[in-house]
């Protein structure tokens, strides 16, 4: 769990929320890593004892944060949660079933919501397959909160220092490339909260060219592994190249709202062999962003109608 500046209730209704799991003291570790907040919030917390284990480090980035807490960690399983979230508690047991009830597991994947209340448990649609094959035919859900991993997938792959956009981007795609056994479940099992102070959230000039920079520094990384693995992986690896590939030009027009600023980024990923984007009918969205992108009449077009139109999960 990491946290930085966040008010005490907030962090309190996380942890509380893994305390209320059915997981006994010996089954759950509980490690909050506190990013250098302005203000401590150990006097806050000291009421859960040893339920917690308090880490303070120097602001460093919720990376070298959670690189800290990987470290520490004994459990098999790890989960990422930021303090600014909640896990939710019925759909969350769904995956500890999974778990428990399926040794094979090393990763449970499920989904967030924004409405606490939207709880649907439904087993019909969890898929059992390998992360090559969910990655060779699944758009993916970056979000590494949203996925429950045996730590010796995991084995020696971590998260890049000094990327705030997109850490997970990097590290998710790579984990499930590492995992034979994936469960992949609709469950909404993660609640999670946009506030002003997100990072996500900021719109000043700095930020928006950080968030770009970051997107392009995790493309260009997966796009060089994914040139050095077998066959299969790197189908699988160059799908989601794409995608992300897709979302930093769907970004480029959000932000800028600039046709020059477009080509420019354009130009700069055609330079590296990353555009045009693959020929290959991956989803609906993909398909006709990759065209309109191909040509100067498409890239005006996408220009004005991207604002309006809800991005593709």
């Amino acid at each position: 769990m990491t946290c930085y500046n966040l008010p005490i209730p907030m962090l309190c209704e996380c942890i509380d929320s893994i305390l209320a799991l059915s997981l006994s003291p010996a089954e759950r570790e509980i490690i909050v890593v506190d990013d250098g907040s302005e203000s401590s919030p150990m006097n806050g917390l000291m009421r859960y004892g040893t339920d917690i284990l308090y880490v303070r480090q120097q602001n460093q980035g919720v990376s070298v944060a959670r690189n800290n807490a990987l470290r520490m960690a004994h459990g098999q399983f790890i989960q990422f949660v930021d303090g600014d979230d909640y896990l939710i508690r019925e759909p969350y047991e769904c995956c500890l079933d999974l778990i428990r009830n399926h040794p094979d597991a090393e990763v449970v994947m499920f989904d967030f919501t924004q409405d606490a209340s939207d709880t649907n448990v439904t087993q019909k649609d969890i898929i059992k397959t390998s992360g090559t094959n969910f990655l060779s035919n699944h758009n993916l859900l970056g979000a590494i909160w949203c996925k429950l991993f045996r730590q010796s997938v995991r084995s020696e792959l971590e998260f890049t220092p000094g990327i705030c956009y997109g850490e997970d981007e990097e590290f998710t795609p790579q984990l499930l490339i590492r995992a034979e056994i994936v469960y992949a479940t609709p469950f909404k099992a993660y609640y999670y909260r946009q506030h002003e102070a997100s990072v996500t959230q900021q719109k000043d000039g700095d930020s928006k060219e950080h968030r770009l920079n970051d997107s392009l520094q995790v493309i260009r990384h997966l796009h060089y592994l994914a040139d050095r693995m077998p066959y299969n992986d790197r189908l699988a690896l160059n799908r989601r190249v794409a995608q992300l590939t897709m979302d930093y030009l769907y970004n480029t027009i959000l932000l800028h709202q600039s046709l020059a600023t477009l080509n420019a980024a354009i130009d700069t990923l055609r330079q590296e062999g990353l555009f045009p984007l693959p020929d290959r009918d991956y989803t609906a969205k993909y398909t006709w962003f990759r065209r309109l992108s191909n040509s100067s009449i498409g890239r005006a077009l996408l220009l004005h109608s991207l604002p309006l139109l809800k991005k593709e999960r």
